[in-house]
């Protein structure tokens, strides 16, 4: 008796990422690709729509982000297990993802020997956790708790900072140097680092780990960058 194919819905903003992945995964007798969608919205329109084993998912979509197609799937649609599929290897990433309800992440650079192993690992009923990340910094992830209670929350944290401290907290999210973020909003160097301290204080989060984790928890993966306001 055939046994049913394990059914994939594709959620990533890059069309050629997008179709490397289908041709990948439908090139596996297991395994079919069922829908594709581009963005947050969408990705959870098409999960609730089309309820498939696996939702494949990029944590940099554009609107929510990824976090919140995780974190919405665990509560409307929890016997659709989700898979990170991100560019991301640092332990702030992994840990908001496993927190928002994922059961699989996978980093991009490591997707050609990982992915397949992961949606079978998590479609088993088991996890997955790329092999980029250490003995000594996955279980950091999966132990260490929100520093928020939810998004909400998060984003009354935020409220505290000023538009510019939060434009460079969205910079460091997307993993920009001090460098970078001066170019990319036109200030020097040493005015980011100022903003890089004061809003640390305001937050009370000192490391970039921290830093990185709240803003992901508030949602800000996909967010568009604001324009740049008068220092």
């Amino acid at each position: 008796m055939t046994l049913p194919k394990i059914q994939v819905l594709i959620v990533d903003d890059h069309a050629i990422v997008r179709t490397g992945l289908r041709l990948l995964i439908g090139g596996q007798t297991d395994m079919s690709v069922v829908g594709e969608a581009g963005s947050t919205q969408e990705g959870i329109e098409l999960a609730e729509g089309l309820g498939p084993d696996i939702a494949l998912v990029d944590l940099s979509l554009p609107g929510e982000g990824g976090i919140e197609v995780i974190r919405h799937l665990r509560r409307t649609r929890p016997r659709v297990r989700t898979v990170a599929l991100t560019m991301h290897d640092e332990v702030a990433y992994l840990h908001s993802a496993l927190s928002a309800g994922c059961s699989g992440y996978v980093v991009k650079r490591a997707a050609d020997s990982e992915l397949l192993a992961a949606i079978r690992a998590v479609h088993s009923g088991g996890s997955f956790i790329s092999a980029l990340f250490t003995e000594s910094n996955a279980p950091e992830a999966v132990i260490a708790p929100p520093l928020a209670g939810d998004a909400a929350e998060a984003n009354l944290l935020l409220s505290r900072l000023s538009a510019r401290e939060r434009q460079v907290l969205v910079l460091l999210a997307h993993g920009h140097t001090h460098a970078q973020m001066a170019t990319e909003l036109g200030i020097s160097v040493k005015t980011v680092e100022t903003h890089r301290a004061r809003l640390s204080d305001k937050l009370r989060l000192k490391s970039r780990s921290d830093l990185v984790r709240l803003a992901l928890e508030a949602g800000l993966l996909g967010s568009v960058r604001p324009a740049a306001p008068a220092d």
